[in-house]
């Protein structure tokens, strides 16, 4: 099995990429370390290099060819080339002040999808479908998604149904600052990379039901296993964040803690 350990250099490494971590080395699988660097505005070579000297700390070591998301650009044009030759992508210039306010005209209340990618909080109904806007720099891609619902076995929480039209709507690929999303950048690497075996934090679950629709419209044939595990909490509805510095790693190093009481925090919770 192939599972990959995959942190955004948005920030420091804290416990909550730890407690992550030990479920990740912890299940035996061969391990691939993949920076997800998709979005360009919040990214810093700091807190890569910063990450990657705190996985070394820790001990967890892992094969470091899943490189760079920036630099897989060629993969997910060819990916977005064959969403295209099926006719599943299109240009939008919708802005999600604008969904939310058609929603709104509609009397309907916002369909809530995983806080964990900004870009598909709101669903999308489909405006843009047919308007013909050019596939161009400047305009958000969309891949259309037809209503049906996508079952899985996750590993730790058992049977899940989901239907991704009804979630999410037709969700965003790349967005009009010519950032790949998570939810693409994620499922190309996924399936390019071979990764068969996907373990991350709870807030991810409700992003699997898309990311294997996603696959399937791009020629994958099997999808991987997925496990989604408790979340480490700053508060009862707040996980923690990478702002959070009492739970960094570097600022526990600097304290004097040692690998294994890290790693023991981080499985206590």
């Amino acid at each position: 099995m192939l599972t990959r350990f995959a942190p955004a250099p948005t920030g420091w490494l804290h416990l909550g990429h730890v407690l992550n971590a030990e479920h990740v080395w912890g299940s035996g699988a061969r391990v691939l370390l993949r920076i997800e660097d998709h979005d360009r505005e919040r990214s810093r070579p700091e807190y890569e290099a910063g990450i990657l000297e705190d996985l070394d700390w820790l001990g967890y070591h892992a094969d470091v060819s899943g490189g760079r998301q920036s630099d897989r650009d060629p993969i997910y044009r060819d990916a977005i080339e064959i969403l295209r030759a099926r006719g599943l992508v299109y240009a939008c210039d919708c802005t999600r002040k604008a969904i939310a306010a058609r929603d709104r005209a509609r009397g309907a209340a916002p369909v809530r999808a995983s806080s964990a990618s900004r870009d598909d909080e709101l669903r999308y109904p489909g405006h843009c479908r047919d308007r013909g806007l050019p596939l161009a720099d400047g305009y958000g891609w969309r891949v259309r998604v037809e209503p049906g619902v996508e079952r899985f076995v996750d590993e730790r929480l058992g049977p899940q149904a989901q239907d991704p039209s009804r979630q999410c709507g037709d969700f965003l690929l790349r967005d009009r600052r010519g950032n790949w999303t998570y939810q693409f950048a994620v499922t190309v690497d996924d399936w390019r990379q071979g990764i068969d075996l996907v373990i991350r934090g709870g807030d991810l679950l409700p992003s699997t039901g898309r990311q294997i629709r996603l696959a399937r419209l791009l020629g994958r044939d099997r999808p991987p296993t997925f496990l989604h595990h408790r979340l480490l909490m700053q508060s009862p509805t707040q996980k923690l964040s990478k702002s959070d510095g009492a739970t960094g790693v570097r600022e526990l190093r600097a304290r004097g803690w040692t690998p294994d009481q890290v790693k023991d925090a981080a499985r206590r919770g």
